[in-house]
């Protein structure tokens, strides 16, 4: 009896020796997932005295990659989720429900996380102690593939993330291309611009046009969402708008025509929020269309006025259902400050917004400051508003001033 039960152990060893080689060798053949488990379903039944068995992998949900010997289809049988709780082999003979075909379920972890369960029945062996060496090894075995498996996955995460980092680097240098290289700052007109991305590719946008040498336009847009479909749309968005200032200096025609291309190349699932204002020095007039953007603050003679008169957000209808243009006279002098609406929703610990109150208060004392520093000091005061709260929303300012 002992010399049978030597022999027993030596030709079960013998078994798994062929077992982990085979599946040793799949593995360094860098096989897909796929040939993996069909190569682990092979080799259990060519070389493991085991009747039933079912591979259940966690992946983002609980599903059955091999499964033979039952009656049930486990590939259509969802995990019972009491078993994700086991940590080691543990008997499960008895059971009442589908699961009670099979004698043990086997947990396969990897650095504390369940990663698999195996559930066997039917194992062929003439002893309990080599019922426990196949569960270890099955174990044993099971652990090698899938954490092999898990290796596979990891390394295609990372050829995504590498993928996903150099669209955002495209993205971002592109985005880059969007604002003017260089605003003017001269005695007479003063430009200023701040632009501090949420995610390293953002949905803002700002820009300063020369039209001729009496008139300029600037301008702030924010289309909906971010990341790389919006940097793109605003990309094809400033593309068509200083086509159509070449084209032509009237305001209501080019928002006009921005509205059916943003409509177009969106097809209703984003739209635009737009401020546009064309001032002509000679003239001394600003004429401007708000696209249901924040409204921009315009301080002149001391005097604070919120610009609001314009259409609804670009790309939503068209035709649009209303175009109404300011026009502001006697311009000789003007400080216009303009903003997205990360500014404004900035909140604090208390989940309250920094609201335009605040700007409003603080340009009313500070309207002949410098650019530079009315920016520097907008960025401070959200920043000790935010508290320990992060940005939720791309900040973009963009201000310009006109002086005799």
């Amino acid at each position: 009896m002992d010399t049978l039960s030597l022999e027993n152990k030596y030709n079960l060893k013998e078994l798994e020796l062929n077992a982990l080689l085979e599946i040793t060798q799949a593995i360094n053949n860098n096989l897909p997932e796929k040939s993996l488990y069909k190569i682990y379903d092979f080799t259990i039944r060519a070389n493991l005295n085991i009747r039933k068995l079912a591979l259940y992998v966690l992946d983002s949900v609980w599903s059955c990659k091999v499964n033979y010997g039952t009656e049930i289809n486990c590939f259509e049988t969802p995990i019972d989720d009491n078993f994700c709780n086991y940590r080691k082999v543990t008997s499960i003979e008895g059971r009442k429900d589908v699961f009670g075909e099979f004698d043990y379920v086997i947990p396969v972890s990897h650095k504390g996380n369940i990663l698999a369960l195996v559930f066997v029945g039917g194992i062929q062996v003439d002893s309990e102690e080599l019922k426990a060496s196949s569960t270890r090894f099955i174990q044993a075995l099971s652990n090698i593939i899938i954490v092999a498996i898990e290796n596979k996955k990891l390394a295609r995460q990372q050829l995504q993330q590498e993928a996903l980092r150099k669209e955002l680097e495209i993205a971002s240098d592109v985005q880059q291309f969007l604002f003017p290289e260089e605003l003017p700052y001269t005695t007479k007109l003063k430009v200023e611009a701040s632009y501090l991305p949420h995610d390293r590719v953002g949905g803002d946008y700002y820009d300063y046009i020369p039209i001729n040498k009496n008139q300029f336009l600037i301008c702030i847009a924010d289309v909906s969402g971010k990341g790389i479909p919006a940097a793109l749309m605003m990309s094809n968005f400033q593309a068509s708008l200083r086509t159509l200032v070449r084209q032509t200096p009237n305001l209501r025609e080019i928002i006009e025509e921005l509205n059916y291309q943003v409509l177009e190349n969106a097809k209703g699932e984003k739209f635009i929020t737009f401020f546009a204002g064309i001032y002509d020095h000679q003239l001394r007039t600003l004429v401007y269309v708000n696209s249901g953007h924040n409204p921009p603050i315009l301080i002149n003679n001391d005097k604070l006025t919120l610009l609001e008169e314009g259409s609804t957000v670009l790309g939503a209808m068209h035709p649009l259902p209303f175009i109404n243009e300011g026009f502001i006279t006697d311009l000789d002098e003007f400080l216009l400050f303009s903003y997205t609406d990360g500014v404004t929703e900035t909140e604090n610990e208390l989940n309250e917004e920094f609201g335009i109150e605040r700007l409003k208060k603080y340009f009313g004392s500070n309207g002949h400051v410098d650019l530079k520093k009315i920016h520097q000091d907008i960025i401070i005061q959200l920043d000790d508003f935010k508290g320990r709260n992060g940005y939720k929303d791309d900040i973009t300012m963009l201000s310009c001033k006109v002086e005799l």
